[in-house]
């Protein structure tokens, strides 16, 4: 049995973002004990052609629980929300699992490092999308001045997919926990409790995002055995952006003692006007570096 594998997905219109993931992975020494596999979630061809001498297996990714066709039509990609809560099923020869969104890619190779150790002994691995610097956790409307509505990303999802209010409420002002990145043993109980969860809420909520919600039901009502990683194991770019260390060319966490990043995450984009700087390469931001100075760069791997 091989021991672990960092597992991603993507479709054609992610295939740049992906191939970028690999070369990060592969820009590591220590990756050559890891091998990287890929769900297909709508690449074509040339692209699978292109990928196939990068990485170790490429599956194609099936609908692993039933969801209503006209919900999902001409959007392969959403398999992501089902198929990375069985990744034993597509590659059942390694002990370890890392699965890291293809909008994700790696800065430095510690993560990577903590993230298979976080899961020793059935435990998940992940990280809570909370640090300081984070302002808005939850949003409230208040009627009267003093009556609240909750509007937690958590708990607007748990009630639009039927979970009962007991458990919504106890997701309501829980920190979000980001699947994005996340790693898991192969014999973990965490699945079967994970995969349960995911075919309650995607009975009648939305597919996007299910996989999250039934994660974060696994974690904060089932209660299981979770190994918390700091929050630069998965820095969410839209949440908080970077600084840039100029003496050492890297991306850094923008407080004290200002680490360097681990897996640098674009997810839900970065944008510019109206386009999305995962889809388009020349867009660049400006971010602060450590020393005062405002530059203009992209957060994606390997663009200057």
């Amino acid at each position: 049995m091989r021991e672990k594998a960092i597992v991603t997905l993507a479709d054609s219109n992610y295939f740049d973002l992906l191939v970028e993931l690999i070369k990060s992975i592969q820009a590591n020494e220590e990756s050559k004990n890891i091998s990287v596999c890929v769900l297909d979630a709508g690449l074509n061809k040339n692209q699978i052609k292109t990928l196939s001498p990068l990485v170790y297996s490429i599956k194609k990714a099936n609908w692993d629980i039933e969801v209503p066709g006209y919900k999902v039509i001409k959007k392969e990609w959403l398999k992501s929300q089902v198929s990375r809560a069985f990744l034993p099923n597509y590659f059942p020869e390694f002990k370890k699992y890392l699965w890291i969104d293809s909008d994700a890619w790696i800065n430095s190779w510690s993560a990577v490092e903590l993230y298979f150790k976080a899961c020793d002994n059935g435990k998940l691995g992940i990280t809570q999308s909370i640090g300081p610097g984070y302002k808005i956790m939850t949003k409230v409307n208040w009627l009267f001045g003093k009556l609240a509505i909750i509007k937690s990303q958590n708990y607007k999802h748990a009630k639009s997919s039927g979970i009962d209010e007991d458990i919504a409420r106890k997701l309501a002002f829980a920190p979000h926990i980001n699947i994005g990145v996340f790693s898991l043993e192969k014999n973990s109980k965490c699945w079967g409790i994970w995969q349960e969860n995911l075919k309650k809420t995607l009975t009648k909520g939305k597919i996007f995002g299910s996989e999250g919600l039934a994660i974060n039901i696994a974690v904060y009502h089932n209660n299981i055995d979770v190994e918390f990683l700091p929050l630069k194991c998965n820095w969410i770019t839209s949440h908080l952006l970077p600084k840039y260390d100029d003496k050492i060319n890297t991306f850094v966490e923008p407080y004290l003692p200002n680490e360097k990043i681990g897996i640098m995450h674009l997810a839900a984009g970065i944008w510019q006007g109206n386009k999305d700087m995962r889809l388009n390469k020349d867009i660049k931001i400006s971010i602060s570096t450590l020393d005062g100075k405002e530059i203009k760069k992209s957060l994606r791997f390997g663009i200057i």
